[in-house]
């Protein structure tokens, strides 16, 4: 298996900024990855994306085996060719979705069986199946093992035992990932909040010897604070010459305070879902454009963020848009807010190389006070 090399260029304090070097191109970290669930970031041609700044994206295992079917992209190519997107791509394994998604679950030490929220038909996914659909047929370059994903809140007891399936199945992933010049796999550690399980869960997925690590089991209503509880009882455990990735993380502040405590990849449906809601993210915090108070305000959404979408559309027009139902309102608002949380990942690294990211970490904090809750939103981008 392919281990990226993953070169750190300055610290400060727990933050770090790097690069992690793939086939198709370098990822600079910390890093936000905008979803494209289902071949597409919902509302955002593939070159604006790229325009905005992003240097991957994520697919899902989930929704592309379910429609069109992951035989089928294989077919056509993979899905840097069916989709169009030309830079590194992760994909998540299925097992979140399986979780939040799915109907009558059936899970069992080798896998799950569950039904279809599309149209009900019956599928199994296995750590196996799950490393084919990724790796072999959606051809992404960053694979995530299959985990089951936790309750929030649960026993302890239900916590380790699901973190053993997924330790067992993160075996189980490798073992079907195999030796691969070109791609890699990320492990998942789970453990809920309690610190000894987390201690346990990310000792053990480092033993299994994955090319990077993730934290599983936030951003599933367990709020800021105890998402920020949960990196630093996890992170002590973890490697440092290892990309560190959170899942389904998040809001802005959410972004800056992990970033503070030394995650360096990141991937949430926020800024498009929100765009499709008339809300645009902002350096001043969010801003709702249905709100009347915009009808004939000829500001744009923010000038300091590097986008046409930000710089060259009314609040007034979008407040019109969004207020008819048009299209257009939610298209350049997701354009808008992709490239802020771009431009917002851009300026956290340039204050990491410049030693100021404790400042700005202080500042963006008192912006986005009122803002602190992590909420992940799973059924589309």
């Amino acid at each position: 298996m392919a281990t990226f090399p993953f070169e750190i260029k300055a610290r400060e304090g727990k933050a770090r900024t790097g690069v992690l070097k793939t086939l198709r191109g370098g990822i600079r970290t910390p890093a936000f990855m905008p979803v494209g669930t289902a071949a597409t970031v919902k509302a955002l041609y593939m070159d604006q994306v790229e325009q905005a700044g992003a240097d991957i994206i994520l697919g899902n295992t989930y929704h592309l085996m379910l429609r069109p079917g992951a035989e089928r992209v294989k077919r056509l190519g993979g899905l840097h060719a069916f989709s169009g997107w030309r830079g590194p791509m992760l994909t998540d394994s299925g097992g979140f979705q399986v979780w939040s998604l799915s109907q009558l679950r059936k899970m069992d030490a080798d896998g799950v069986t569950f039904r279809s929220h599309i149209d009900g038909s019956e599928h199994r996914l296995t750590p196996a199946r799950s490393i084919e659909i990724q790796a072999d047929l959606l051809g992404a370059d960053i694979s995530m093992q299959l985990d089951e994903c936790t309750d929030f809140p649960c026993t302890h007891e239900e916590a380790e035992r699901s973190l053993n399936l997924s330790l067992d199945w993160g075996a189980r992933s490798l073992e079907a990932f195999g030796e691969r010049d070109t791609q890699t796999l990320f492990g998942i550690v789970q453990g809920s909040n309690f610190p000894d399980l987390r201690e346990k869960s990310a000792k053990g997925v480092v033993a299994q010897g994955f090319g990077g690590i993730a934290l599983g089991g936030l951003a599933v209503g367990e709020g800021h604070d105890q998402m920020c509880a949960t990196i630093d009882m996890t992170v002590p455990h973890l490697p440092g010459d290892k990309p560190r990735y959170v899942m389904g993380v998040g809001k802005p502040i959410d972004l800056v305070e992990s970033v503070a405590r030394g995650i360096d990849m990141f991937d949430c449906v926020l800024p498009t879902r929100a765009g499709r809601h008339g809300q645009a993210w902002t350096w001043d915090g969010p801003i709702n454009l249905k709100n009347a108070r915009f009808a004939e305000d000829t500001s744009p959404i923010d000038e300091a963020v590097p986008s046409p979408a930000s710089q060259d559309y009314s609040k007034a027009y979008l407040h019109h848009l969004i207020k008819s139902g048009e299209y257009l309102g939610s298209m350049i608002l997701s354009w808008h807010n992709t490239a802020f949380f771009q431009a917002l990942m851009a300026e956290i690294r340039l204050a990491i190389e410049e030693n100021r990211f404790e400042a700005l970490r202080a500042e963006l904090s008192r912006r986005w006070a009122s803002t602190k809750s992590s909420a992940r939103m799973p059924k589309d981008a």
